[in-house]
């Protein structure tokens, strides 16, 4: 069958849907059979749903090929594709949100019928269908499965739909405090459910926002929690020089001393640190920055850099101590 046909499919499955909720709503439907024909429409719009996900496969290219196509291509022939790689990615939207609609309307019926588990799984179905053609809508479909799921004390699935909701504030909707909110909320439920390691991953991302919005006493106790667990397990232990590294930065953002404290602190709690590449660094940082040797540091970052490759957040971390010992933050680069 092809797309056009699974369209076609799909709407007479939503059609004959509405036929029996319907006829399930009449006076005589509901004498006879009236929960059996819920059931049934639940059913069809499950199956359209699926068959409007099916249609909008028929191309894999998105609205980011358009745009590159409109960089690189000069002709009429090559407009005109771009226009229909355009049309295209619309009409998959379109096929998207027919089918995360056609999931909703399930997941309502099952709410009727107090099937709670199956309107929960209808409504995660529904926001990720949305999830690219309308990323509030997926958000508000992932809120009512995850009311649904704590109202039935399942914390730990409940947890794992606001990590994707907070995925679609960090990547859809560009909302970090939002997806912040999210993260937190994931972890609490994490630690109701004693997922200690679940959490932290959660906790790690809050952190690693938290210090690029300037919230560094926040960012600094998560990293020194986490370490603190980290260090007292075999299978991370390893993992805990790096959180007390990234939490001796924090401090370091906001008052040297305080940076060297912490750094003695951590090496008692964690002797291993002390022997740490990590360590060494921030202590010649440290060292650079009481001589207010601009020299020094961007030499010591330079030598860090050479063995582990600096990613986004410590080149933000870095400038920004940079900037306290007046140099220009290009010299970092």
């Amino acid at each position: 069958m092809d797309n056009s046909g699974k369209e076609k499919e799909a709407m007479a499955l939503m059609a004959e849907a509405e036929k029996k909720m319907k006829s399930s709503q009449s006076f005589f439907g509901s004498l006879f059979g009236g929960s059996s024909k819920m059931e049934d429409a639940c059913d069809l719009y499950g199956r359209a749903a699926n068959m409007f996900k099916m249609a909008k496969n028929w191309s894999g290219k998105d609205i980011h090929s358009a745009s590159t196509l409109s960089m690189l291509c000069m002709s009429i022939a090559d407009y005109i594709c771009i226009v229909i790689v355009i049309v295209i990615f619309t009409l998959c939207c379109m096929w998207l949100s027919a089918a995360g609609n056609a999931f909703s309307q399930a997941a309502l019926l099952h709410l009727q019928m107090q099937s709670k588990h199956d309107a929960a799984t209808n409504f995660i179905d529904a926001g990720n269908a949305f999830k690219k053609s309308d990323p509030q809508e997926a958000i508000n479909c992932l809120n009512r499965a995850i009311e649904i799921y704590t109202d039935m004390g399942r914390f730990t699935i409940a947890a794992k739909h606001h990590i994707t909701i907070a995925e679609i504030y960090e990547t859809e909707l560009v909302d970090i405090d939002k997806a912040i909110a999210h993260y937190e909320q994931a972890a609490d439920y994490y630690k109701g459910e004693e997922s200690t390691s679940s959490a932290n991953k959660c906790l790690l991302k809050v952190a690693t926002y938290a210090a690029q919005l300037e919230q560094y006493p926040k960012a600094t106790e998560i990293y020194e929690q986490v370490a603190t667990h980290a260090m007292d397990s075999t299978l991370l232990k390893y993992s805990a020089k790096d959180y007390f590294f990234k939490a001796a930065l924090c401090h370091f953002c906001v008052d040297m001393l305080n940076a060297k404290l912490a750094v003695q602190k951590y090496e008692e709690m964690f002797p291993a640190f002390s022997d740490s590449r990590e360590c060494k660094f921030v202590k010649k940082l440290l060292d650079a920055f009481e001589e207010q040797n601009v020299d020094a540091y961007t030499d010591a970052v330079k030598e860090y850099d050479t063995i582990s490759r600096l990613d986004q957040w410590l080149t933000t971390m870095l400038l920004r101590i940079k900037k306290s010992i007046q140099e220009d933050e290009s010299d970092l680069r």
